[in-house]
């Protein structure tokens, strides 16, 4: 069983990925629908994502990256 902290710490890596998602989309000006529509995916999935309330997987981070014009790491990691 994961620990309390354990528990915490994958918490803020799917906010920290959220908030990652959310920077990039708003700086290419798009909208989570436009996004959503762009990769061929439920607007709401983009919206849980970036409120770090939905565990994306690897294909689908892999999907939005290519949708933002991104490699996919930088959802991952800060410069």
């Amino acid at each position: 069983m994961p620990t309390d902290d354990q528990r915490a710490d994958v918490q803020r890596h799917r906010w920290e990925v959220g908030r990652r998602i959310r920077a990039h989309r708003l700086a290419v000006g798009l909208s989570q629908v436009q996004l959503a529509d762009r990769i061929g995916m439920d607007h709401r999935t983009i919206s849980r994502a970036e409120n770090g309330r939905h565990a994306i997987s690897i294909d689908i981070a892999f999907r939005i990256a290519e949708g933002l014009g991104l490699p996919s790491w930088r959802l991952f990691r800060d410069e």
